[in-house]
């Protein structure tokens, strides 16, 4: 009965996403993405008779999960193949033309026709899922082919249906799994509870994936000549931020006229550039644009703000800031932590960062900071910039926790040799 639910939970899905494409861009990308997959997936395969790994990340967030392993696997094996599938257009967009992935493309969607095909045509000796993607034809065909199966980087709650009372069909789903490697013990205890053993607890490996982003960092000219122009200011970098942030630090920025801001918004399109630049005119505003296309041309009032209106940058700029804060905080949830606590900096964001990990274990390093309110935030920055032992304090500990949870993907890699 709950299979026979589950799919026509996924027809409906289809139908919806159809019936969105027209008014809903990515909507239109999932759906256009996704036709004639298996022509070309055959066609790709074709090309050689070697064996395969596949890695399947649901968005950009879990392809960052993957992509120390997948750089790994690489680097044991130059010559192996690997097919890297994505969920959504946000990661399959951006990293459709990844260098590593042999081939790239949508996973189709979850039915019984689609699994078998996918799998038969691609022939993997593993299948990796990252952090999450339980579907359940997927994992059944790759179980009835005996195909060595992993999950990585995963992390469970209570919450989640595999534990609830009713979950016993959801539990077949993990049983499908060769092994799963967890973020934490309580992931871990949770899935002992239910007879899941095959488990390790090893971390997560963005750790690796931020201090491997770390130490290839480059100079970045334009970031640069923002900064040569108050070379003694403190500098705050504000990472993916929505307009509550954008809110708060802008009422902040005018209790401290000495304070820098290098703000990269996660979303660049004009409107919410503009919408930036308007509510920190007081300060003085320069687009990161602005610099790269005019270099010479440096602003002769010293703004104190400078708006990446790019993507590709912010993990390279947080470099810059001695104090960083993280967005999305008043939303859904806060974006990446780690790639600013990396580089030695106190790390700040909003309210809503319980679910998130990193987050606790920085706070509770005494790296970062949780606020609820513009009070909260003055109070927090005011406290970092007049006490410099507590600034270096909190810098060295955001560091130390970051190096000090590294190592998952070598771990992962032992098990996955045997593959390879």
């Amino acid at each position: 009965m709950l299979l026979l639910l589950y799919n026509i939970g996924i027809g409906i899905y289809w139908c919806l996403a159809h019936v969105a494409a027209p008014f809903y861009p990515k909507a239109k990308l999932w759906c256009k993405g996704r036709k004639q997959w298996l022509k070309q997936l055959q066609q790709a395969m074709e090309q050689t008779a070697q064996q395969t790994v596949w890695i399947h990340c649901s968005s950009l967030g879990e392809f960052e999960q993957g992509r120390p392993i997948i750089e790994a696997i690489k680097a044991l094996n130059p010559q192996q193949r690997i097919v890297l599938t994505f969920f959504s257009p946000s990661g399959y967009e951006i990293r459709k033309n990844y260098a590593l992935a042999d081939y790239v493309c949508y996973l189709p969607l979850d039915t019984r026709r689609n699994a078998a095909r996918f799998v038969a045509t691609v022939r993997p000796s593993v299948a990796i899922f990252v952090k999450y993607e339980f579907w359940y034809h997927y994992l059944n065909t790759l179980s009835k082919n005996n195909i060595a199966t992993y999950v990585i980087s995963a992390i469970f709650r209570p919450q989640q249906a595999f534990f609830k009372p009713y979950g016993g069909w959801y539990r077949r789903f993990l049983r499908r799994f060769t092994h799963l490697f967890v973020q934490d013990p309580q992931s871990e205890q949770l899935l002992q509870k239910i007879g899941v053993e095959n488990v390790t607890v090893c971390g997560d490996t963005r750790f690796d994936r931020v201090l491997a982003i770390a130490q290839k960092a480059t100079a970045i000219a334009e970031v640069e000549r923002f900064c040569a122009q108050q070379p003694n200011a403190p500098t705050l970098v504000a990472g993916s931020t929505w307009p509550p942030d954008e809110d708060l630090l802008a009422q902040y920025m005018r209790s401290n006229p000495s304070l820098r801001l290098i703000i990269a918004p996660h979303e660049v399109h004009e409107a919410h550039i503009k919408s930036v630049e308007d509510k920190l005119a007081f300060a003085g505003v320069v687009r990161y644009s602005q610099l790269h296309d005019s270099p010479n041309n440096i602003p002769a009032n010293a703004p104190r703000v400078l708006v990446v209106d790019t993507i590709g940058l912010l993990s390279a700029i947080y470099r810059y800031g001695q104090i960083a804060y993280i967005g999305g905080g008043f939303g859904v949830g806060i974006h990446n932590t780690l790639e600013a606590a990396v580089y030695g900096m106190p790390v700040l964001f909003g309210p809503n960062h319980k679910r998130f990990n990193e987050a606790l274990g920085l706070i509770a390093a005494g790296g970062a900071t949780g606020i609820a309110n513009a009070n909260e935030l003055k109070h927090s920055l005011d406290a970092l910039l007049a006490n410099h032992n507590k600034l270096e304090q909190s810098a060295k500990a955001a560091a130390n926790y970051v190096q000090s949870m590294s190592g998952a993907t070598t771990a992962i890699m032992q098990a996955l040799k045997t593959h390879l």
